[in-house]
């Protein structure tokens, strides 16, 4: 199937209030205009050069989110334009994305990413670490950046029920979380291959790209 008849069967398949970002990394420009042609605005990059490059070449009204792991570095590159940082892990990284969104005054979007696998390789922070960065004094001094809720990422294995098992978890620590935070809204999980248990264990965000795309063009 194409590009266009994937993306649509996607969108046939997922509520309106959950937000599709199309993974494009790896992918060329022809196959992000095939996919914006077809209607989708919100595409997903996990290295920053790369989606720099992809802002500069398509048009302006792409939602760009940053899905990978952020050097705190190269955040300056994407300041001037990204849509949202899906995996915010630390209070440094937050100071930084902070400092070069007031450069370019801006109010960046951010999650905190959330570890919920059971792999080494996987980045996050607990609950408990995401309740005291939330509740510190040089959290509230940080003016120029909005945490407007949670990503993870499960565990990859065939085990679904660990798979939804770790869903769930991160749906509870939203739920903590929104009580005391309600503009939270945005809980990102799910990728090509889990996003369908994602949405039933109440992801509003999922990050499909293989789906779409195909598999990755990796050099």
């Amino acid at each position: 199937m194409s590009i266009k008849q994937n993306l649509h069967k996607i969108q046939s398949q997922i509520p309106q209030h959950v937000t599709l970002v199309a993974v494009s990394k790896t992918k060329p420009n022809t196959d992000i205009i095939e996919a914006y042609e077809a209607g989708q605005r919100v595409f997903g990059e996990n290295k920053i050069q790369e989606m720099v490059d992809k802002y500069e070449a398509l048009p302006k009204d792409i939602q760009w989110h940053m899905i990978g792991h952020v050097q705190r570095n190269k955040v300056k590159y994407m300041a001037p334009f990204v849509s949202l940082i899906h995996g915010v892990d630390s209070f440094k990284l937050l100071k930084e994305i902070d400092k070069e969104a007031k450069k370019n005054s801006r109010t960046i979007n951010c999650l905190l990413q959330i570890k919920i696998a059971k792999e080494e390789s996987k980045f996050g922070m607990s609950e408990k670490d995401a309740m005291q960065l939330l509740q510190s004094e040089a959290f509230n001094n940080l003016k120029n950046v909005q945490i407007t809720g949670v990503m993870g990422m499960a565990t990859f294995t065939d085990n679904t029920s660990q798979i939804e098992n770790e869903f769930l978890t991160l749906k509870n620590i939203f739920d903590t979380l929104h009580k005391q935070y309600p503009n939270f809204k945005t809980i990102s999980m799910g990728m090509s291959g889990d996003y369908q248990t994602a949405i039933a264990s109440g992801s509003t965000m999922i990050r499909v790209g293989s789906s779409i795309f195909g598999s990755r063009n990796y050099n």
